[in-house]
C-alpha cells in the first residue's frame, strides 16, 4: 500500500505522461531496498517466493517503488470469489501475483499520480514475469490496512474491493491471530481471468515438464572441483548446506528444465540418495539420509553468487562432459524483461552446442562494441580443435575466419547474404549448386 515519503519535490504535472515504470537494474537493489526499510510502513525483510522489484521514473528520478511476490497462500474471500478447488489453487496460485509493496517518495500529492503508476505497471507485468519465471500472471491482489489506507489508488485503478481478511498472519508454518483484518483489492490481467483459474478441464502448464537426471561419478566429481573454486558469498555462521551442493543442484536441475527457485528445490526433493551424495548434499545423522536444500536456501545463495565464476565454471563442464558436438553455434539475443540503466536492453553472445543446446560460453556484448568485436572474446577460452563454427551472416568476416582456422584449428560454415557483396558475386560465378561442388552444366 502506498506510503509517502520526502525527497526534492517535482513541480511539474504533467509528469504523468512521461513517467516510465520498470523493473529495476542489479546495481539498483540495494537502493530500493534501503528506501523500502526506511520510509515504508511495514519495512523490508524479504519477498516471498517469485518477485519483482519496479521503479516508477521521471527524468532519471525515483517516484515510487513497487514489489510483486507470491500471492498468499490462504485468502478466503479470494478463494470464495475464484471457486476454485484446492487441488487447482495449488496448481494455479503462481498466475496470482501479490502488490506486497508500493511507496511514494514523493513530499507533496500529485492527482492520480499512484493510479498511473499501478496501471502502467500492470501493462507489463505478466510479460516481465513470463520472462523471469516461465508463466504469466493471470489475476493481481493486495491487502490494504484499514487503520491507515482507503484503497482509494487501487479503486482508480479499476481493481475490485472482495472483502476483509480473517486477521490472521502466516509464521513459519502456522498463523497467529492479530486481529486487525486487512481490505482484499483485486484485478484480472484478462478478461477470462476468473474462469481459467476455478476451470476443471483448462489444461494449462506452468513450465516445461521436468525430467529426472542421473549423472556419473566422473562428471559429478569434476563438477565438485570446478565449483569449489567459485567464492563463498554468504558468512560462515549458520551455514547447513555447502554453496557446492547448491550450486551442483541447481546446475542439474536447470539441465532437466527447471525454470525457478521452486522448480529447482522441487527437482532436488525427486533425487536419489545416490544422486544427492555425489552432488555433496549434507547427510542428517538423524534421519540417516541425504537432505536436499529447501527453495529459500537456493535462492538466497543464487541471487549473491558471482555470476562470472559461476558461469565459468559451469560453461568449463557442459564443455568437457557433454561437448562431444562436432559444431559449435553462435547466436546473439537480446534479452526479454532486462534492462541497463537509461532503458537500454540486454545482449548477450552465445556459444552452445546444437544438439543439445547445451551453452558453452556467453558474453554480454557492451555498448561500446558490437556482436563482431564481441565474438573473438566469447571463444577465447574454449578449445574449437576439431569443430565446425555456424554463425549468422553478420559474422562472416575475414579476421573471424582467420582466427578461427588459424588460431582455434577449427572449421567455419558462414552465411553470405548481402553484408559481403563481392563474396556473394564471387560464390554465385561459381554456380555451385551442391557440397561438395556438383560439376557445371555448360
Amino acid at each position: 500500500m502506498p506510503y509517502v515519503s520526502k525527497i526534492n519535490p517535482i513541480p511539474d504535472a504533467s509528469l504523468l505522461r512521461s513517467l516510465e515504470v520498470r523493473p529495476i537494474l542489479r546495481h539498483e537493489r540495494l537502493r530500493w531496498d534501503s528506501l523500502m526499510r526506511q520510509h515504508h510502513y511495514l519495512g523490508l525483510k524479504t519477498l516471498v517466493g517469485e518477485s519483482i522489484r519496479y521503479a516508477a521514473i521521471y527524468k532519471g528520478q525515483w517516484l515510487a517503488l513497487l514489489s510483486w511476490s507470491a500471492a498468499a497462500l490462504n485468502c478466503k474471500v479470494r478463494d470464495r470469489w475464484i471457486g476454485w478447488h484446492p487441488a487447482l489453487k495449488q496448481q494455479r496460485l503462481p498466475l496470482i501475483a501479490n502488490n506486497s509493496r508500493f511507496l511514494i517518495l514523493l513530499q507533496f500529492k500529485v492527482p492520480n499520480l499512484a493510479s498511473r503508476i499501478l496501471s502502467l505497471n500492470l501493462k507489463r507485468l505478466s510479460n516481465d514475469w513470463e520472462a523471469i519465471y516461465g508463466h504469466p500472471i493471470w489475476l493481481v491482489e493486495t491487502f490494504v490496512d484499514p487503520r491507515y489506507f482507503k484503497g482509494t489508488c487501487y479503486k482508480a485503478a479499476g481493481w475490485s474491493f472482495l472483502g476483509y481478511t480473517c486477521g490472521f498472519k502466516k509464521h513459519s508454518r502456522t498463523y497467529t491471530q492479530h486481529n486487525n483484518p486487512k481490505m482484499v483489492f483485486i484485478k484480472s490481467l484478462q478478461p477470462d481471468a476468473k474462469d481459467k483459474l476455478s476451470s476443471v478441464c483448462l489444461n494449462y502448464k506452468l513450465n516445461k515438464e521436468v525430467k529426472s537426471m542421473e549423472i556419473s561419478e566422473k562428471a559429478s566429481d569434476d563438477l565438485i572441483r570446478r565449483l569449489s573454486k567459485i567464492p563463498e558469498p554468504r558468512k560462515p555462521r549458520g551455514i547447513r548446506h555447502q554453496k557446492i551442493s547448491i550450486l551442483a543442484i541447481s546446475i542439474c536441475a536447470i539441465m532437466c528444465n527447471a525454470l525457478n527457485f521452486s522448480a529447482i528445490a522441487q527437482w532436488a526433493k525427486g533425487c536419489s540418495q545416490n544422486m544427492l551424495k555425489r552432488l555433496w548434499c549434507r547427510y542428517d545423522r538423524r534421519q540417516r539420509r541425504y537432505i536436499a536444500p529447501s527453495e529459500p536456501t537456493i535462492r538466497r545463495l543464487l541471487q549473491r553468487i558471482d555470476t562470472e565464476a559461476a558461469d565459468a565454471a559451469i560453461y568449463g563442464w557442459l564443455q568437457t562432459h557433454f561437448g562431444d558436438d562436432v559444431a559449435v553455434a553462435v547466436d546473439g539475443k537480446t534479452l526479454k524483461g532486462a534492462q541497463r540503466e537509461g532503458g537500454k536492453k540486454v545482449h548477450l553472445l552465445t556459444a552452445f552446442l546444437p544438439n543439445t543446446g547445451a551453452p558453452i560460453a556467453q558474453r554480454e556484448v557492451e555498448d561500446t562494441t558490437n556482436e563482431i568485436k564481441t565474438f573473438r572474446a566469447l571463444l577465447e577460452g574454449v578449445d574449437l580443435k576439431g569443430k565446425v563454427i555456424t554463425a549468422d551472416a553478420m559474422h562472416t568476416q575475414q579476421e573471424t575466419a582467420r582466427y578461427l582456422v588459424e588460431e582455434k584449428g577449427a572449421d567455419y560454415l558462414f552465411t553470405v547474404k548481402n553484408n559481403q557483396k563481392t563474396l556473394r558475386e564471387d560464390i554465385e560465378d561459381l554456380r555451385m549448386v551442391a557440397i561438395p561442388p556438383s560439376v557445371p552444366n555448360y
